[in-house]
């Protein structure tokens, strides 16, 4: 990938009419440094959140060793790489066949499910094997998240209990327990809630529990969304997971993955159009753009027009993009100047998560260049280096 210093040194340089992803490996590297020097466990990051190949290698040049896949393909990805990782299948409903591959050919060794009938198809599918870890996922509270989760997965009540115990009797090795309080969780308590929750379940199962995964969810900062100091969240997890009903040596687990890459990545893309308040660009819900669109959320924006000028007065745009499908659509409001048109460039912050990874190639399009910047991020949760926190970010200007 080519380097610049900026975004805007790139679309200077390049004039792009294909999006731009501008990614910045020095700020996964600042998240996952401040999580492993913060958090009393160990880091499994979420693959999916972004599973590009200068994401992982900054995750595992500073130290991360575990990783939660979901499916086949991830298992592949993360053992080609690194071929000493821990895998962790945490997908709580695989086909037999991605439990047979995960286990015999990428020497995975930790499941998670939420049935009595997924324990016995990883089971059949490893042959009975006893070194296996199993992680049963509890269903929780997602009051406090933008996103909710807690429909599609989790054991609760006798259920939990049951399977709890059939889980226990089947492995040699350690039994766990884990939850997902919802994507882009803004309140700490929600991990108290929830890990008291577990607590009641292992009590009533009456069973040694090896591991707590407190799961994902933790938040980044986007516009209308400014979630308490990341210390707080880490802070209450500790603080409760210390008086659960659980042996002195338990280990302690988490699966960020927003919150490790959504600053390290924005997306650059070109205006083919303007109508009125509605700008028609080369990117959209089918691409990089999935959250912008389908979920609604709002992404700081910045417009970068190579030939300078002095800025004129904010308005409100919504985009359109590239396909030929009306869904193709976010509301925003995006604040950029009003006298943007046809031949401009926007670069869009925070799509580090759940971007490039949602990208498809519906109607043709889909492609974007990958280069790499060395500047700030819209915000951000965690310390920056100084030549880092040094520069301004293009959206702090506007």
């Amino acid at each position: 990938m080519d380097h610049f210093n900026s975004a805007h040194d790139a679309v200077v340089k390049l004039r792009p009419d294909v999006p731009l992803a501008v990614n910045r490996p020095h700020l996964v590297r600042a998240a996952a440094r401040w999580f492993l020097d913060s958090f009393e466990g160990d880091i499994l990051y979420a693959v999916k959140a972004n599973p590009s190949p200068w994401v992982l290698e900054a995750l595992w040049r500073e130290g991360v060793r575990h990783f939660d896949v979901a499916s086949v393909n991830e298992c592949k990805l993360v053992r080609d790489m690194f071929p000493s990782a821990t895998l962790a299948f945490m997908h709580p409903v695989k086909n037999r066949a991605a439990i047979a591959r995960a286990y015999h050919e990428f020497g995975c060794r930790i499941f998670a499910l939420d049935s009595v009938e997924e324990l016995q198809k990883i089971l059949d599918e490893t042959g009975g094997a006893t070194d296996l870890t199993f992680i049963v996922r509890l269903r929780v509270s997602n009051a406090d998240a933008s996103l909710k989760l807690e429909a599609k997965f989790g054991a609760m009540g006798d259920e939990a209990v049951t399977l709890l115990r059939q889980a226990r009797a089947a492995t040699q090795e350690d039994l766990g327990v884990s939850f997902h309080v919802g994507s882009q969780c803004m309140n700490p308590s929600a991990w108290r809630a929830a890990l008291r929750e577990a607590s009641q379940l292992i009590i009533q199962a009456g069973v040694t529990i090896d591991v707590v995964d407190v799961g994902g969810g933790f938040p980044s900062i986007y516009p209308g969304m400014n979630p308490p100091p990341m210390q707080l969240f880490i802070d209450e997890i500790h603080r409760v997971f210390d008086a659960m009903p659980v042996t002195m040596n338990c280990k302690l687990w988490a699966e960020p993955g927003r919150a490790l890459v959504a600053e390290a990545t924005s997306i650059v893309v070109k205006v083919d159009l303007r109508k009125g308040d509605a700008l028609y660009i080369n990117d959209g819900s089918y691409g990089n753009l999935f959250d912008a669109t389908h979920v609604g959320w709002v992404y700081p924006v910045a417009m970068i027009r190579p030939e300078g000028g002095e800025p004129s007065k904010l308005a409100d745009f919504r985009f359109y993009g590239p396909t030929c499908d009306s869904m193709d659509a976010a509301t925003g409001p995006f604040r950029l100047p009003a006298d943007i048109g046809e031949g401009d460039w926007i670069e869009i912050g925070m799509l580090g998560a759940y971007g490039v990874a949602m990208a498809t190639r519906f109607n043709g399009y889909g492609e974007s260049v990958d280069v790499i910047a060395e500047d700030a991020p819209h915000a951000s949760m965690f310390p920056m280096p100084e030549r880092v926190a040094a520069r301004v970010s293009r959206f702090a200007k506007g």
